[in-house]
């Protein structure tokens, strides 16, 4: 297997001269198992565990490899390697921390297209496809919908829940299959481009395991049935998995995610919600909030249904969360510098006293 098939490019290559790693053999982290890494290079599959130089620099567990980085690594005859740097990202999908309020957690790096996989039986939900096209836009990531077990409803009740995407969300590419007849995979299949990365961003249970079985023409990932309890979709995927498919694509499974917390700090919540950010200019304030001020023309269309009153208050909801993420990520920072000053005037008085 050459680089290029799991989906190396000449950017990627200037990267690596510019960084100095013409010594090092190069590889993509194909998996990651709390913090043990499978690196897959031309030369096969290593295990593989970061140097000590590179845990001790890293500043957050953002400076960690993940799934889908390019990596610098030494390689061993006993199927072993050790991973010196990770090459510049060109993309980096991320989510806020689970539990961890300002923490950001790595979903996949180095992505071309995410497919947001939702299922229209019963985990449907527009709010949500809104929050993945936050994430991809603020990511760089071009995003395909990706609507799964059509064979559980009927055509009419496909055709509602596509026209409820198409009134809220634009340009963006729907697909609306079934992974049990495999209605709609042809239509997938041809999008898939050879050499470019897909990831899929989905809640437990919507049959992404099962699409990567499917489109692979291999069992590559356990699946298993919807929880009767709680009608919800059991995790099975616990982990990240590059697979290179037969068409050369290159897909990512990612476990399934109940929460998907905002970490936008580059304008995605702007992109989702551009028809808002547009009318917003033309408020009778500035610093208009949208919620009651006079001579908001954002509420203006809310009220003359313009703007759909759920996107609108989907749009207020993830507001408020960017901003408070952005504070704590602001107060974080404080503190760090903080206790570095404390630690710098502690070695000053150190080397005082030693003399």
């Amino acid at each position: 297997m050459k680089l290029e098939d799991l989906g190396y490019t000449d950017k990627l290559e200037k990267s690596r001269i510019e960084s100095s790693l013409s010594d090092f053999e190069i590889g993509r982290v194909v998996a990651e198992h709390k913090e043990r890494y499978i690196v897959k290079t031309e030369n096969g599959e290593y295990d593989a565990e970061i140097t000590g130089n590179l845990r001790f620099s890293a500043q957050s567990r953002v400076d960690f490899p993940a799934v889908g980085d390019w990596v610098a690594l030494t390689t061993y005859d006993s199927d072993f390697s050790v991973i010196h740097k990770t090459l510049p990202r060109l993309s980096i999908i991320t989510r806020q921390a689970v539990g961890q309020f300002g923490e950001i957690q790595i979903i996949a790096t180095n992505i071309d297209y995410a497919f947001l996989i939702q299922a229209v039986d019963r985990d449907f939900n527009i709010n949500r496809l809104e929050r993945y096209l936050t994430i991809c836009y603020s990511s760089k990531v071009t995003p395909i919908i990706v609507l799964t077990k059509i064979d559980l409803i009927n055509e009419q009740k496909i055709a509602e829940i596509t026209d409820c995407i198409k009134q809220r969300i634009k340009d963006i590419l729907v697909f609306s299959i079934s992974n049990e007849t495999k209605d709609g995979y042809e239509a997938l299949k041809k999008i898939i481009e050879k050499g470019k990365t897909y990831c899929m961003l989905g809640s437990s249970g919507v049959g992404k395991s099962t699409l990567l079985n499917n489109l692979s023409g291999r069992t590559l990932m356990k699946t298993d049935t919807i929880s009767q309890s709680s009608n919800r979709g059991r995790h099975i995927t616990s982990h990240r998995e590059l697979i290179v498919l037969e068409s050369g694509g290159i897909l990512i499974d990612n476990p399934g995610m109940r929460e998907v917390g905002i970490a936008d700090t580059t304008g995605g919540l702007e992109t989702t919600f551009d028809r808002i950010i547009s009318l917003s200019q033309k408020c009778k304030f500035k610093d208009c909030t949208h919620i009651n001020e006079i001579g908001c023309s954002v509420l203006k269309a809310v009220e003359k249904g313009e703007i759909d009153k759920s996107s609108y208050e989907n749009y207020l909801k993830m507001e408020r969360e960017k901003a408070h993420f952005e504070s704590t990520i602001e107060e974080r920072r404080k503190k760090d510098k903080e206790f570095g000053k404390v630690i710098k005037n502690y070695k000053k008085d150190m080397k005082k006293n030693k003399f």
